[in-house]
C-alpha cells in the first residue's frame, strides 16, 4: 500500500490558483480493476482508492505517512513556463509571421 503525495493540477476550466495550493495524498491501487460480467462496468474491491487526504504542506503529508507507517512517494510539481506577452507584440515589425485579417 504505497501512497502518492503530489500537488493536483488545475482543471481546464480554472484560470486562477484556487484549490491547487494544497498537497494531496492518494493510495496506489493494490488490486487491478475488474470488468463486471453483468453490466460491463469497471469495479474494484480496493476501498483505499476512494480515500483522498489533503494537507497544507508537503511536510505535513510526509509526517502523516511516517507516523502511520505508510510507504510514500513524493511527486514534485512542474512549474509552468511563464512567457510575458504584450498586446503590442501582435503588431510588431519583428513578428515571426505576417499579421493579416
Amino acid at each position: 500500500m504505497t501512497a502518492r503525495i503530489f500537488k493536483p493540477a488545475k482543471n481546464a476550466m480554472q484560470s486562477g490558483k484556487a484549490n491547487i495550493l494544497d498537497w494531496q495524498l492518494d493510495y496506489e491501487p493494490e488490486q487491478p480493476r475488474a470488468i463486471e460480467p453483468l453490466m460491463g462496468w469497471t469495479s474494484s474491491t480496493d476501498m483505499k482508492q476512494q480515500v483522498t487526504l489533503r494537507f497544507h504542506t508537503k511536510e505535513e503529508a510526509i509526517a502523516y505517512c511516517e507516523r502511520k507507517g505508510i510507504p510514500y512517494q513524493v511527486i514534485e510539481p512542474k512549474e509552468p513556463v511563464r512567457r510575458p506577452v504584450a498586446y503590442a507584440d501582435n503588431f510588431s515589425f519583428r513578428r515571426g509571421e505576417p499579421w493579416t485579417h
